[in-house]
């Protein structure tokens, strides 16, 4: 294996204090909505009041499984709300960020700008 020149070493080695920081964010993130889907699906309903579960499947580009999995695990947290109702026969479940969901988001939001800011390197 061949081995490095000092510079090389010594650039690979030397870690400027805003990664240790971008560290710290990244650990910091809420792993409920750091998946991709859940991720989407509190992203759809920030900007949205409610969504109908067709809507958010359409717009999150996912399956009726994954949608429900995901949805649930969101529900489970405290993040959505879920209601279940009828339009005549025909079953309806609408979605809607708490207020426990939308706060978990904003910090979620804080926590990816600060480990943004903390990687990027003054130009």
């Amino acid at each position: 294996m061949a081995r490095r020149s000092a510079a090389a070493q010594h650039t690979r080695t030397a870690t400027p204090v805003n990664r240790s920081t971008a560290a710290g964010a990244s650990t910091n993130l809420d792993r409920v909505i750091h998946d991709r889907t859940r991720l989407a699906i509190m992203s759809a309903l920030a900007v949205n009041e409610t969504l109908s579960f067709t809507e958010l499947k359409t717009m999150t580009e996912t399956t009726d499984g994954n949608l429900s999995v995901h949805a649930r695990k969101l529900e489970d947290a405290g993040y959505v709300h879920c209601d279940k109702s009828f339009a005549g026969r025909t079953p309806r479940t609408d979605f809607r960020l708490t207020a426990s969901g939308r706060r978990a988001m904003e910090k979620y939001l804080d926590h990816m700008e600060a480990l943004i800011r903390a990687t990027r390197r003054p130009k």
